[in-house]
């Protein structure tokens, strides 16, 4: 026989089976059974055990109330759901078993304690959604309450690049390539769409806010599944944005970690590098600028004139980024705000953050900004309604509970300030009665003291103990002391009791009531967080071009020629230092449609054709880029193949993800597309690799509706040898220079291929034994000296193939006869008479005749 808070558990673990059920007792959440193991082991904490009925023991494991959100933290960070029940009432006032309910259910995706949110990125719940009118996707941040929608094609790339924590999915079906925690969903009929999206949203939703079924059923899902673990963030989600198709510039996620833009472990981003940010609001920003680049030239328009703005006004950019440094993240307060999750101090940092917007919009427009900054001013002046509302009820300094009040400033109500004045005399009288009592014992170190478990006391040291007076009872014994009270302390006591609870109860209504007069107007508070960020990343990015001489690229007509002269990779050049980073200019252009790029490694070509693929980005994301100047046409894609890397968990080699990749490359890739491709082929066999490495260039330049401007990396130099027999194909290399038998690498880009691969001489560099490297060079000259027709080395390993031996050695017997014929001055009988003797070189013999 179970108890019935065992039975009131069971019934909660059995609605929410695929979950830690933290169950609250007290000032405790407990978990029972598995969950306590899994828990305490998990978490470092102790398992212990409970009875919970008749001979019945079960595992226990609990947290304290007051740090539950760390733990919680944590759980969901491995990868677990975590239920948290709530007490729905005061077990004080409560005859037998207090009421208990699951409040929220924290997942990846609805996480909102600040420990477990990274501030400079936003955290996705996403769903994805196919139907017959295409696929779709919804992704909501409920911490800020964005809500954002993309369709078609653009859908699983938005949710690529997004990188959802928690992703959504009908019957389980979840898209490839997204790392993401996967949670399948039963398919929402019409009617369960179109219900979900009016409760949200009204009546008019479905016509007002999607245009397909499919958007309208991503949407739906993610409403419902907040609905089912955390209902109270719907409030935050008023606003749906949807990404115009074709209006982005597409980078999915093999390509930001390809260039490096993102934060990644163990090494520099181009996100770090520019971000100058002073608000979490312009950081995230930053994040979507460079994730989703524009196609857009009037607003990358806008965007450049805000930089220059920026770059051109330093005092006025100083005096803002100053005021900057101390707004808080007004977006994620705002989230708290429609979830009306926010405490007294969460809406006392919103209240110091509206004042520094106030101050920064009055800064801002004294320079006479441009277009972005004058909407971003639009945006700021909405802090001022908010701002009074926040004053005319809260407390200048509120503390972060209610149980002492101060919360509400005064002369907000007439009965709230009667309780706080009983509540400030009440220590007036404490301190009188402190007095009194001195006087009438005698005994001067006599105190009058409070403690939640016991009350109001007056305690006097054991050596005093014979003095007491006899209407003194004692209330507790501690080592040195004794505890009294006496009849008027008691009747004090409960007076102020009742007039505290009943101060608590009134400043919790009060403070309820701003937070829904906030929330009421949450379009305001967002358009004020939407505001900061534009004019911090303007003025971050701004000053960063000034610092650093970036300049604003110029935009040609789609398919004119790239000229980048004297550009500079971002990232290499803010490692090494200023002036240390060796510039290159760029043209492709109708001659040079696929650059050939040939040097030895760590001569820079890796670099080089990142610095490209980065410039492109940048200015289509709206910023200005590093170079002398920059000539661009708008493109659709980039796309990179670069490093080498396995998918094991797929089953898929180094060499398979390379190919499978360049696949994409090829069936995706327009003319407008910008293509960098490093060292395509090297996964596989020689002849295979330069094969394969050839076709794709081929591939690339003579498919009229491919033909994509082409960056490709070789150490196959025998594929220079396109650039005389593909017109669009053009040679460059890396500049090397022999300084005494050392080699020197320049770094330099400069026309033609390269001579040789100084392979030998970075894997001195590396550290390789000096034996190794001594052979290896005694090898490269037997294999050099086999191209005169001297011995090869590979002639001499036993088992060598023959064409093995041949490819080391150069030209074949075979490839000089052929070379020497002349098809055009033959007769067909010389024509004959050459295939016979050709086929003799083979070893075959002729024909029997």
């Amino acid at each position: 026989m179970s108890t019935p808070i065992r039975r009131q558990y069971l019934e909660l673990k059995q609605r929410f089976p695929e979950t830690i059920l933290f169950f609250r007792l007290g000032d405790f959440y407990e978990t029972f059974d598995d969950d306590a193991k899994l828990v305490a082991e998990e978490l470092h904490i102790t398992l212990t055990s409970k009875p919970m009925g008749k001979d019945l023991r079960v595992p226990l494991a609990g947290v304290p109330h007051h740090s539950i959100d760390g733990h919680i933290a944590k759980l969901v960070a491995r990868g677990y759901r975590v239920a948290v029940c709530e007490q729905l009432a005061d077990p004080a006032e409560v005859k037998g078993l207090v009421p208990r309910d699951v409040v929220r259910v924290v997942t990846a995706g609805t996480v909102t304690h600040d420990a477990s949110l990274d501030p400079a990125a936003p955290n996705y719940l996403a769903a994805y959604c196919v139907r017959r009118d295409g696929a779709a996707a919804a992704l909501a941040d409920i911490t800020t309450g964005e809500v954002r929608m993309a369709t078609g094609e653009e859908a699983l790339l938005e949710l690529l690049r997004s990188a959802p924590a928690e992703l959504l999915c009908e019957d389980g079906e979840a898209p490839p390539g997204i790392a993401a925690t996967m949670r399948a969903r039963p398919a929402l009929s019409d009617l369960a769409v179109e219900t979900e999206l009016a409760r949200q949203f009204g009546d008019q939703a479905r016509a007002a806010l999607v245009g397909t079924a499919a958007e309208a059923a991503a949407l739906a899902h993610v409403l419902s599944y907040l609905r089912e673990t955390y209902a109270a963030a719907l409030g935050a989600l008023q606003r749906v944005r949807t990404l115009a198709p074709g209006g982005v510039l597409t980078v999915d996620q093999r390509t930001l970690r390809n260039l490096d833009v993102l934060d990644g472990p163990g090494r520099q981003s181009l996100f770090a590098v520019l971000n100058g940010t002073r608000t979490a609001m312009g950081a995230r920003l930053l994040r979507a600028w460079l994730t989703r680049p524009l196609r857009d030239r009037e607003e990358l328009a806008r965007r450049h004139d805000a930089l220059a703005w920026a770059a051109a006004h330093p005092i006025e950019r100083e005096q803002c980024q100053a005021v900057l440094r101390g707004i808080p993240d007004i977006g994620r307060l705002a989230g708290k705000v429609g979830a009306r999750s926010a405490g007294p101090r969460d809406v006392h940092a919103l209240r110091l953050g509206l004042r520094g917007v106030l101050d920064l919009g009055a800064v801002l427009a004294r320079g006479e900004p441009p277009e972005l900054l004058k909407e971003a001013l639009s945006g700021l002046a909405a802090a001022a309604d908010a701002l009074l509302t926040i004053d005319g009820a809260l407390d200048e300094d509120p503390p972060a509970v209610f149980d002492e009040g101060g919360v509400i400033r005064p002369g907000f109500g007439p009965e709230i300030d009667s309780l706080r004045t009983l509540a400030r005399d009440a220590r007036g009288f404490l301190l009188a009665l402190e007095r009194s009592e001195r006087e009438r014992t005698g005994i001067r170190s006599l105190k009058v003291g409070h403690n939640r478990v016991f009350g109001y006391y007056i305690e006097v040291s054991a050596a005093n103990a014979a003095a007491v007076p006899a209407d003194y009872q004692r209330r507790q014994t501690l080592v040195g002391a004794e505890r009294y009270v006496t009849e008027e302390l008691k009747e004090h006591e409960s007076r102020l009791a009742g007039a505290r609870d009943r101060l608590v109860e009134l400043e919790k209504q009060a403070f309820a009531q701003l937070v829904e007069s906030l929330a009421a107007n949450l379009a305001q508070l967002q358009a004020v967080a939407d505001g900061v960020a534009n004019a911090d990343l303007a003025l971050a990015l701004g000053g960063l071009a000034s610092e650093r001489g970036y300049v604003r690229p110029v935009f040609v007509e789609d398919g004119a020629a790239v000229r980048i002269t004297g550009g500079r990779h971002p990232v290499v050049e803010q490692a090494l230092g200023p002036g240390r980073f060796v510039p290159n200019d760029c043209v492709l252009d109708q001659e040079c449609q696929v650059m050939l790029l040939t040097g030895p490694n760590m001569a820079g070509k890796s670099t080089f054709l990142r610095q490209v693929a980065l410039i492109v980005l940048m200015a289509q994301a709206g910023c200005f880029v590093p170079a002398a100047s920059a000539e661009l046409p708008l493109f659709d894609r980039i796309f990179t193949r670069i490093g080498a890397q396995d998918d094991l968990a797929a089953g898929q080699s180094t060499f398979m993800v390379e190919m499978v990749e360049t696949a994409q490359i090829l069936h995706q890739a327009t003319p407008r597309s910008l293509v960098v491709l490093d060292e395509v082929g090297r996964g596989t066999s020689t002849f295979d690799g330069m094969a394969i490495a050839r076709a794709v260039v081929e591939f690339l330049h003579n498919r009229k509706e491919v033909a994509a401007r082409t960056l490709f990396a070789t150490h196959y130099h025998e594929l220079t040898a396109l650039a005389e027999v593909l017109p669009r194909v053009w040679n460059a290399h890396v500049a090397v220079r022999d300084d005494g038998g050392e080699v020197v690498f320049e770094h330099r880009i400069v026309p033609g291929p390269s001579d040789r691969s100084y392979g030998i001489h970075v894997a001195r560099l590396a550290g390789l034994p000096g034996a190794v490297v001594t052979r290896a060079e005694h090898l490269l000259a037997e294999l050099e000296a086999g191209r005169d027709g001297r011995p090869t080395v590979a002639a001499a390993l036993p088992g060598a193939p023959a064409f093995q031996a041949s490819f080391l050695a150069g030209p074949s017997p075979m490839e000089e006869a052929v070379r020497k014929l002349d098809p055009d001055g033959m007769t067909p009988i010389e024509a004959i008479q050459a295939l016979y003797e050709l086929r003799a070189l083979l070893g075959q013999g002729a024909p029997q005749r």
